[in-house]
């Protein structure tokens, strides 16, 4: 034990532990979302070790540069510097609470009474130790690598290209070889777990029902989020209960990853089995693009159902069993050529029918499903012969279309809610109702993005590692803490763990999208004519409906 601590803790740089402790206490602060003690206690580790090494490395540079460094007694600056961080750390713990709240406050949840300061400071220690011991890694890498090129090198050259070549030994194996090869076998493995284990929902008796006698799709093969998607969401008796008139029975088609080998094969299978059911003869047919893992939101697909008192198609494709903000970090591209296969063939069919005789064709998706189903139509192909809309809810921060509208938004429209030219094409909406305030009237193409403006899966920005978010300036958001402030490099770290823990947040907060919030949207992409006293009952319909990632 010993030992341990003298490899880690051993020579610290006073420098590193300056920066070290005040990124611990700036790690305190409010982001998007509020954190529970581990997820804090994990973020202010990191932060930490972070602050640590642009320390020890702001002074390493120093000593490079031959810059004169101060003559002090290092026992006793490394004492001062303690004790000061200290009484810092328990200042920044002790307001930690009411940092927490500030956010809390605004989404209606109860306050905080602790962040438990002990829980944090632990895990915070054990994780900066940990980095601290692959940074110790490195710098041995490091040495041996500048003194091998040392022989033949100048010293400097030698150094800068030992710390070259470290770094680039470690982000290839960290990247390329642990975390891509680690997602891509968790992601087969998944499969392979899939395709063994039964649940408790049972298989369709309906012919008319994916999975079901007749059906040609396999009720196994959907995986358990297709099972789900297939076998939840209304049926016609509970439809028009709520409308007390006949409803349809909504049409449901899914093909999971374990439905066939390629993507074609998949593809194919989701096509026929939805000319099968008559998906293109109802009034709407939806495109859906899942999640990561395969989800498909039923805050989306009820509503929607409801609305058009389910004469409503929907057709879904799998392509993946990962975490979404996963594959955003790493992958991002994920699922694009199922997405992409699927509008494709869905998109050839609809436009070969007479238009007289065709649905309503619009797409859905939800995070990495709204950045691949705006990616699988190329808007130039079908400008001649357009889908009718598009609802995208949550679409993440790598999505380049959403990038660039709302860098084109008009001006003295916030970033977190954009109104992009006329608004006959594109329009943002949030938890409330913002579809009005367009200039123009709707388009033959209409396109909803559905985002919130505490939702760290839209607002994570690589580029606060240097200068603040666009969406911190001006007016807030409305779940947006007011005391949130921008650090360099710190307040990226912060959305990145936001990121992780934004499906943790309550409905209608984070990346948690409400289904009463679908609504209006919904009337607006399909051009439905609802009275306000019914989409208010409807609101209240779905109130409070719980869902799971």
């Amino acid at each position: 034990m010993s030992g341990l601590i003298r490899v880690v803790f051993g020579r610290l740089s006073i420098t590193g532990v300056v920066f070290a402790l005040a990124f611990f206490c700036a790690a305190l602060t409010p982001s998007l979302m509020p954190r529970e003690a581990v997820v804090q206690g994990a973020l202010c580790g990191v932060a930490a070790a972070l602050g640590y090494l642009l320390g020890a490395m702001l002074s390493a540079l120093w000593g490079f540069l031959e810059i004169p460094k101060l003559e002090t007694d290092r026992r006793q600056t490394l004492l001062v510097v303690a004790l000061l961080g200290l009484i810092a750390v328990g200042a920044s713990l002790r307001h930690a609470d009411v940092w927490q709240n500030s956010t809390l406050a605004l989404w209606q949840q109860p306050p905080l009474d602790t962040v438990h300061p002990f829980q944090v400071v632990l895990v915070a220690g054990a994780v900066f130790t940990a980095l601290v011991l692959v940074g110790r890694l490195f710098q041995v890498l490091f040495q041996m690598l500048a003194a091998h090129m040392a022989v033949v090198l100048p010293r400097r050259i030698a150094l800068l290209g030992g710390l070259a070549a470290a770094i680039l030994i470690f982000w290839s194996v960290g990247e390329n070889l642990l975390l891509r090869g680690a997602l891509r076998l968790a992601d087969s493995s998944f499969k392979q777990l899939d395709n063994l284990l039964e649940d408790q929902i049972a298989a369709p008796s309906s012919p008319l029902r994916t999975g079901g006698p007749g059906s040609l799709l396999a009720w196994h093969g959907l995986g358990r989020e297709g099972r789900n998607f297939i076998a939840s969401g209304p049926d016609a008796s509970e439809i028009s209960a709520f409308w007390d008139r006949p409803a349809l029975e909504p049409i449901r088609v899914y093909a999971g990853l374990n439905s066939a080998e390629t993507i074609a094969e998949r593809v194919q299978l989701a096509l026929d089995e939805l000319i099968r059911q008559g998906g293109f003869e109802r009034s709407t047919l939806v495109i859906v693009t899942p999640t990561g893992t395969g989800w498909v939101d039923p805050a989306a697909m009820d509503t929607l159902e409801y609305l058009h008192r389910g004469d409503v198609a929907s057709v879904a494709l799998q392509y993946s069993y990962l975490t979404s903000w996963l594959s955003l970090l790493v992958e991002p591209e994920y699922g694009l050529d199922s997405a992409r296969s699927l509008f494709r063939a869905v998109y050839d069919h609809w436009k070969n029918l007479p238009e007289t005789e065709r649905p309503k064709l619009v797409l859905y998706g939800l995070s990495l499903g709204a950045l691949n189903s705006q990616n699988s139509a190329d808007l130039l192909d079908i400008v001649a012969d357009p889908f009718h809309g598009a609802l995208w809810a949550g679409p993440p921060f790598q999505s380049a279309m959403w990038r660039d509208i709302t860098a084109n938004r008009e001006p003295g429209s916030p970033a977190w809610l954009p109104r992009y030219q006329d608004g006959s094409v594109i329009r943002f909406t949030s938890q409330e109702n913002h579809l009005g305030e367009a200039t123009a009237p709707w388009g033959p193409l209409r396109i909803v993005y559905l985002q919130y403006a505490s939702d760290p899966v839209v607002f994570f920005d690589l580029w606060s590692l240097y200068r603040p978010p666009e969406w911190l300036n001006g007016d807030r958001g409305p779940d947006v803490s007011p005391v949130l402030r921008w650090y360099p490099v710190l307040t990226m770290l912060q959305l990145l763990f936001d990121m992780m823990i934004a499906t943790n947040s309550p409905l209608g907060h984070g990346h948690m999208y409400a289904p009463e919030h679908h609504i209006e949207p919904w009337i607006a992409v399909t051009g439905l004519d609802v009275d306000p006293e019914t989409v208010e009952r409807l609101k209240q319909h779905f109130a409070g409906t719980m869902r799971t990632p």
